[in-house]
């Protein structure tokens, strides 16, 4: 079986790539020392790497879908989260 080349990374490294990339961009931002085109710039930037993580977001869902029903993909239904129980029910 082929192996990938090292160049391609996976979806689920280039999210936590990217997203280290736009929190450290964010803090950075939230400082306030930068100049209008440099805060343009990162905001371009954000933005970029915010459709990055959407992305591989969506791709990491569709991998889950196909892993639930390979035939019926679309019959995947949405993950509902519990509420949280608070320490005192339990």
């Amino acid at each position: 079986m082929p192996r990938k080349p090292d160049t391609e990374t996976s979806p689920v490294a280039d999210f936590e790539r990217s997203l280290d990339a736009l929190e450290q961009l964010v803090e950075k931002m939230e400082h306030g020392e930068m100049s209008l085109e440099e805060s343009l710039a990162a905001y371009e930037r954000g933005v970029g790497l915010y459709r990055r993580c959407q992305t591989a977001l969506e791709q990491a869902e569709l991998r889950v879908r196909l892993l639930s029903d390979p035939q019926e993909p679309a019959s995947a239904e949405p993950f509902t989260a519990l509420p949280p129980q608070n320490a005192g029910d339990v």
